[in-house]
C-alpha cells in the first residue's frame, strides 16, 4: 500500500546561513561596493579616481552613497577595479515578495483541470521572482459529490498535507490513505489525484511548485 520512505539524503541548505549585508538603499549599495572593491585591491581614492576619470570628491561622494553616478560612470568605475559592471549593483537589497492569507480568504479559483466537486482556495502567490520557482499553495476541500479523478497531470513537485479526513490517493500505479497529519511528496508529471474518498470532511493542503517561465 506505501513505500518504505528511504533516509534522506543529507540537505545541501542550510536554513541558519545569514547573507552577506545588503543595502536597501541603491545608491549606499552601489558606494559600498565601490570602497570595498578598491580598499581589496589595495587602490587609494585618489589611484581609483584617476584610473576613472573622476575628482577625489566625486568618487568619496559615490562611495558614501550621497550621489546617483549615471550609468556611464558606473560603467567607468567598474572598468577601473576590473570587475563585472553587475558586481557594482551586488549588494543592494530589492524587495522580496511575501503574502499573508487570513484564515478563510484564500480565493476560490478554478485551476486548469479542475473536476466538478473540487474547492480550491488558492492561499497566495508571488509572481516573477529572483528564485526561479512559483509555488502555488491551495486549501482543498472535497465531498461526496466530488470526482474521483487520480490521473491529474503537470509539470513540477507537489505536496500534500491532509488536514481532516481520510483519502485514498493515487500516484502512477501506487495507493496511499492519507490521515491527518500525513504528508505525501511526489513528481506531479506522473498521474495522480484522489482515488478514494473515505472519510468526509475531507481537506488537504497541496503545494505546487515547478520551474518559472523565462
Amino acid at each position: 500500500m506505501t513505500d518504505t520512505p528511504e533516509k534522506p539524503a543529507k540537505l545541501r541548505q542550510n536554513p541558519h546561513a545569514l547573507r552577506e549585508h545588503r543595502e536597501k538603499n541603491l545608491e549606499a549599495a552601489i558606494g559600498r561596493q565601490v570602497r570595498e572593491l578598491r580598499k581589496r585591491q589595495r587602490m587609494t581614492g585618489t589611484d581609483l579616481a584617476q584610473a576613472a576619470g573622476l575628482s577625489v570628491g566625486m568618487l568619496s561622494k559615490i562611495e558614501n552613497g550621497v550621489i546617483s553616478p549615471s550609468l556611464s560612470t558606473i560603467q567607468t568605475l567598474a572598468h577601473a577595479l576590473r570587475v563585472p559592471l553587475v558586481q557594482l549593483f551586488s549588494g543592494y537589497e530589492e524587495a522580496r515578495g511575501c503574502v499573508h492569507t487570513k484564515a478563510g480568504e484564500g480565493a476560490e479559483v478554478d485551476r486548469e483541470g479542475t473536476r466538478a466537486g473540487h474547492q480550491y482556495n488558492l492561499l497566495g502567490h508571488i509572481g516573477s521572482n529572483n528564485s526561479g520557482v512559483v509555488v502555488e499553495p491551495y486549501l482543498i476541500s472535497l465531498t461526496s459529490d466530488s470526482d474521483r479523478f487520480p490521473v491529474f497531470q503537470h509539470e513540477g513537485i507537489e505536496m500534500l498535507y491532509m488536514i481532516e479526513g481520510l483519502l485514498d490517493y493515487r500516484h502512477g500505479d501506487q495507493l496511499y490513505r492519507l490521515e491527518p497529519g500525513d504528508t505525501l511528496l511526489f513528481d506531479s508529471d506522473a498521474p495522480h489525484g484522489p482515488e478514494g474518498l473515505v472519510a468526509f470532511p475531507i481537506r488537504y493542503l497541496s503545494i505546487i511548485t515547478y520551474p518559472q517561465q523565462k
